[in-house]
């Protein structure tokens, strides 16, 4: 991408949209063009087409998406179906009518089965059941894919679907109902230790085993998938490194300092026993992360505003 070349990031308040404008503002790029959802409502067909058609932007990052955890993708699971469906395929039509050079979409692990063959590699997708409490949104996900995959097959273009592992850094959702595992831990050991509590609920059995890939490296990929990659199939980008729940937590509970025990709540949630990426395809083109989760959580834990907790 040239440093004038004229670039909308969809989402670009969220932790992965507000991540990758960072990057490429840090980079020179200073044609970027974004509109926040009071600006521009995403699941309005002829809005998105409105403003492709007047900005005409040449390259589209879709990280635009209704998120969050378990307990938030399984109570809101008709909102997280429509919504993510709506924006998706309104942002990938409207850059295909406009003649958008390259389109990322940024799709999620959970687009893969509950059961799928560890580490999970791309070609694994469609072969069996979802985890069904974020079946909606991996639905809408691989929809996405799929758009993007069939609009390069039927019209040519250069569309293509990145699946990031679980994320975490700054501009993360840290509310306790409809956040992430490792934000809802940070927060929690954070209050527990401002409250001196003797302890701190996890829920689950902190068996299962996930991947975490702090926010920045994804921007970093996302741009130099931009650049390197041209193919219909997605291609997954994680850490390649895994930590059960239960260590993840005893990590949160160090780097805040909270000196109090852990309680797990098994009558809670799983999900998926283990969710680890095979990230060899973007690893042999030559990108690989860079910071390391501890290194990453202590960052983000120093720089997080804990006022509104």
């Amino acid at each position: 991408m040239k440093k004038n070349a004229k670039i909308y990031i969809a989402g670009h308040r969220g932790m992965v949209g507000s991540a990758i404008q960072r990057k490429l503002t840090a980079l020179g790029h200073d044609n970027l063009v974004y509109k926040t959802s009071s600006e521009l409502d995403l699941t309005n067909q002829q809005a998105v087409q409105t403003f492709f058609e007047k900005e005409q932007p040449e390259y589209v990052f879709l990280a635009a998406a209704k998120v969050g955890g378990i307990h938030a993708n399984n109570t809101y699971r008709g909102a997280f179906l429509y919504e993510n469906l709506m924006i998706e395929s309104n942002i990938i039509e409207a850059a295909r009518v406009n003649n958008v050079q390259k389109l990322l979409f940024l799709g999620s692990s959970c687009i893969y089965p509950k059961f799928a063959e560890q580490p999970i590699r791309e070609d694994s997708l469609l072969t069996a059941e979802l985890e069904p409490t974020n079946e909606p949104y991996a639905i809408a996900k691989i929809a996405g894919v799929k758009l993007c995959e069939t609009y390069r097959d039927q019209y040519g273009c250069d569309f293509i679907s990145a699946m990031p592992t679980n994320l975490y850094g700054p501009n993360d959702n840290y509310d306790l109902q409809n956040s992430h595992v490792l934000p809802a831990l940070i927060r929690k050991f954070h209050s527990a230790k401002v409250e001196k509590k003797e302890s701190v609920e996890i829920w689950g059995d902190g068996s299962p085993l996930r991947e975490f890939l702090h926010v920045d490296d994804l921007a970093e990929a996302c741009l130099f998938l931009m650049d390197h990659y041209a193919e219909g199939s997605p291609i997954n980008v994680g850490s390649s490194s895994e930590i059960t729940i239960k260590d993840l937590a005893l990590l949160v509970k160090e780097v805040v300092g909270f000196e109090g025990e852990l309680q797990f709540d098994t009558s809670k949630p799983n999900g998926t026993p283990r969710k680890l990426m095979d990230s060899s395809r973007i690893n042999q083109m030559g990108w690989q992360p860079s910071i390391g989760l501890e290194e990453g959580v202590a960052k983000v834990y120093k720089d997080v505003d804990k006022s509104t907790w």
